[in-house]
């Protein structure tokens, strides 16, 4: 018979309940986060939980509980003495302030649509056949978004792009740029306004994203030199680009070689191709969150369409240089990174 280890047991019995809090405590923060509930507090508090329900035409019992769940969470903090909640200046750029590179609140979308859509993924367990990205719930696509765009405006137009060699002075000088599987256009809209003289094409084979991304292009004013069509990225149309991008997709692709050798073909003699891609090997809290996006999401996803590669999203600096090499590019380097991404330069 097997012994049980009792310091072991409880050890791991309080890693569970810890997770099992942290997992139903998500759910709120969604909640916070859909109805304004976190911009407000930021914005008015410290308030009571009462005037918090007002202001955001909510029922008052329920913001009150909602309040509770944020203070034992630690995502608020109450004044015994007057009642009031209210959230630190870093509690608010993490949960209520999208122009921050720190926001994360809209990750959090993404918990809700791996839970709705877990039982299309244990079917997908079940059959093999994966489970495509168009075949998730719409908060996928929006906390995908949410999730990505803090990091794009800490980090793309001050970082990764001058990372690439004489990359950042073409496209000031105005150059033709493509990104592929741009989602809802959160990257493309942001080189559109770091770079005016440019012209930008967002690619994405969902198409409901490419409306969205068309409404953002319009809403940021930035519709006369950015455009988005519908489109993969082994058959997205056009020639001669000086820059073709992809951010934290190309693992999630059926066939990511042939998307390779058609980047190849799209880019001009001298062109770049700007590949970034989620950090490995991670461990800790990381890498519970890529791992398990890979397991719910990436992995099917690429399951679910035509090729012979599922590669997850911990694929080796070496993995992706061998695939592009056989793709016929002669040059990759891991040109700079973060502590959630390597990005890559790659030339003909």
């Amino acid at each position: 018979m097997t012994t049980i280890d009792q310091t072991a047991l409880d050890a791991f019995m309080g890693q569970f309940v810890t997770d099992f809090g942290a997992a139903m405590h998500a759910a709120t923060v969604v909640i916070g986060d859909k109805l304004g509930l976190y911009k407000t507090l930021a914005e008015h508090g410290p308030i009571t939980a009462k005037d918090l329900a007002t202001r955001t035409r909510l029922d008052p019992r329920l913001v009150e509980e909602w309040c509770g769940a944020q203070g034992v969470s630690g995502y608020a903090s109450l004044d015994p003495a007057s009642g009031t909640w209210a959230l630190s200046p870093e509690q608010a750029a993490v949960l209520a302030d999208e122009s921050t590179p720190a926001f994360l609140a809209g990750a959090m979308w993404l918990v809700a649509a791996m839970f709705k859509d877990e039982e299309k993924i244990r079917t997908a367990f079940e059959t093999g056949r994966g489970l495509g990205w168009h075949e998730h719930d719409h908060d996928l696509f929006h906390g995908t978004e949410r999730l990505f765009k803090p990091g794009y405006l800490g980090n793309l137009v001050a970082a990764w792009i001058p990372a690439l060699d004489g990359v950042h002075e073409r496209l000031q000088a105005g150059a033709s740029i493509a990104d592929l599987g741009c989602g809802h256009g959160a990257s493309t809209i942001l080189l559109a306004q770091a770079y005016p003289e440019s012209t930008i094409v967002g690619f994405d084979y969902h198409a409901e994203s490419i409306d969205v991304a068309r409404k953002r292009a319009a809403e940021a004013g930035v519709a006369d030199r950015v455009r988005f069509e519908v489109a993969s990225a082994e058959d997205f149309p056009g020639t001669g680009y000086d820059l073709v991008c992809i951010f934290d997709a190309l693992h999630d692709m059926g066939d990511p070689a042939a998307a390779a050798s058609h980047i190849r073909a799209a880019l001009a003699e001298d062109g770049t191709w700007l590949l970034v891609e989620p950090m490995t090997p991670v461990e800790g809290p990381v890498g519970r969150v890529f791992l398990s996006a890979s397991v719910g999401i990436c992995t099917p996803g690429a399951q679910a369409q035509a090729g012979a590669f599922a590669l997850g999203n911990q694929v080796t600096d070496e993995r992706w240089a061998e695939l592009i090499a056989a793709s016929g590019f002669t040059r990759f380097r891991r040109a700079t990174e973060t502590p959630l991404n390597r990005i890559f330069e790659v030339r003909r």
